[in-house]
């Protein structure tokens, strides 16, 4: 029996022409990219470490981190671009969220306790948002990014509330959670009031929601509803909502799930997203 191997592929979608193009692609395993603020560097995780490469192409460099060598795919860049954050497992197995200048150096840590996975800056680059597990249950976290005591937004003890992120102008953070059975978007103010769902329907369980940086959009990545989790290496779909008004659209179909686009991955003109779709070979 032949073994099979992961190929990833680094990928960019144009929102308005619809073209998907390769910036890089490799027979290894590699995740969630995130676009630098001046639009011409991607992030990536691959093999517990953070890389860069050009937004059109080339070979990825390893980003100095120090001791964090066990990075995972929950990533991202301050509003400024010059800190990156990671939730790193090297200190004891737990993922824990560190900040770090954008071009290398030592992490800085920010959560203290463990599992937390960071997934979204606030605007004024004073927050961080996370998915934590405490007393046996996740949730959605608030902390300052200069540690301190956090902020529990979301109580539902038997639920899942995952992957917050920020709104551009500061007002929401829009996370999924399956309060409803299936796994949908939502949205809240940032002091975890106003819960308002935003996607709905019995056909897909909807995961990682990232607002685009002009407010207009919102693009996801959607499994079947018989699919629990977000696992990797699945048949699902990128869907692209306009946060004005309208249904999403399934713009995209590949293998993926885990690693496509856990992390917000917009352009700074908000035309383009950057993910990861991968094959089996």
């Amino acid at each position: 029996m032949n073994e099979q191997h992961v190929e990833s592929t680094l990928e960019t979608f144009d929102i308005h022409s619809g073209v998907r193009r390769t910036v890089y692609q490799a027979h290894e395993h590699f995740e969630a990219p995130n676009w630098s603020r001046d639009g011409s560097t991607l992030f990536f995780n691959r093999a517990g470490r953070i890389c860069s490469i050009s937004a059109t192409g080339g070979e990825p460099r390893v980003i100095d981190t120090a001791f964090a060598v066990n990075c995972n795919n929950d990533h991202g860049l301050s509003p400024d671009g010059t800190e990156l954050a990671v939730s790193d497992q090297s200190n004891d197995g737990e993922s824990r969220i560190y900040l770090l200048p954008t071009a290398g150096g030592t992490p800085r840590l920010v959560t203290e306790h463990a599992p937390s996975y960071w997934h979204g800056w606030s605007p004024d680059g004073a927050t961080l948002a996370y998915c934590a597990k405490r007393d046996g249950h996740f949730g959605i976290f608030t902390i300052s990014v200069h540690g301190g005591m956090e902020r529990r937004l979301t109580t539902a003890p038997v639920l899942l509330d995952d992957g917050p992120d920020y709104s551009p102008d500061g007002a929401f953070i829009y996370f999924n959670s399956d309060r409803t059975g299936l796994m949908k978007i939502w949205r809240m103010k940032t002091d975890g009031s106003e819960l308002t769902q935003v996607t709905s329907g019995n056909s897909y369980n909807d995961w990682f929601a990232h607002p685009s940086p002009d407010g207009n959009w919102l693009v996801f990545v959607s499994y079947d509803k018989s699919i629990q989790g977000h696992p990797a290496n699945k048949e699902v779909c990128l869907r692209l909502q306009s946060l004005a008004a309208g249904e999403p659209s399934n713009i995209a179909s590949l293998l993926g799930g885990q690693g496509t686009i856990n992390v917000p991955s917009w352009s700074p003109d908000s035309r383009r997203f950057a993910f990861v779709s991968y094959r089996l070979v």
